[in-house]
C-alpha cells in the first residue's frame, strides 16, 4: 500500500493498479465533476502549465469519450475509450488508451463512487493488459499526476460547494 497525499494506492492484482480518495464533498456532485466538461476542464490533468483543451463525453454504454491536454508551446496529449458500463452515480466502466501511449495494450477503468453521508469516497482500478504495463505506468510517475489532479478536484469540490 503507498499513500501519495491522501491518495491511496495499492495492486490488487498483478494487472490492476487501484487509487482511492475521500472527498468532503456531497456524492452528487462528484459525480458530476467526474462525468461533465464543466468541471472536468478544471481539475483533470489540469496542473503544470496543462490545461484540458477537448473534453467530450457522451455517457452512455457504448458511447465515446475524448480528452485532450495541451501544453505550451505545442505538446499535445490525447486519450479517450468507450462506456461499457453506468450505474449513475454509484459505478462507471470504460476502456481507456492513450494516443501515444507508454503501454502496451488498451486498459480498462472502473470508477466507482461511494457515499458516506458527509463524505464520497472515489476509486479508480485500471486493468491492463499485461502486469510489464502496470508497472511501467506505476514507476511513470503517474501518482504525482493523478495526486495533483485529485487535489484539483478537492479545490474545485470545496469551492463549489461554499456557494
Amino acid at each position: 500500500m503507498k499513500h501519495s497525499g491522501n491518495l491511496e494506492i495499492t495492486t490488487p492484482s498483478d494487472r490492476e493498479i487501484e487509487m482511492t480518495r475521500v472527498f468532503d464533498a456531497p456524492h452528487g456532485l462528484v459525480f458530476d465533476a467526474y462525468t461533465q466538461c464543466k468541471y472536468l476542464k478544471r481539475w483533470l490533468g489540469v496542473f503544470d502549465g496543462w490545461s484540458l483543451d477537448v473534453c467530450e463525453i457522451d455517457l452512455r454504454v457504448g458511447g465515446k469519450y475524448r480528452y485532450e491536454w495541451k501544453r505550451a508551446p505545442s505538446t499535445v496529449m490525447g486519450m479517450g475509450g468507450t462506456y461499457r458500463e453506468i450505474v449513475t452515480g454509484t459505478r462507471i466502466v470504460a476502456t481507456e488508451k492513450f494516443d501515444e501511449s507508454w503501454y502496451e495494450g488498451d486498459a480498462v477503468t472502473t470508477a466507482t463512487f461511494v457515499d458516506s453521508g458527509v463524505s464520497t469516497t472515489l476509486t479508480l482500478t485500471v486493468m491492463y493488459a499485461s502486469t510489464e504495463a502496470r508497472d511501467g505506468v506505476l514507476k511513470s510517475g503517474m501518482s504525482g499526476g493523478v495526486t495533483a489532479g485529485f487535489d484539483a478536484l478537492a479545490a474545485l469540490l470545496k469551492e463549489t460547494t461554499a456557494r
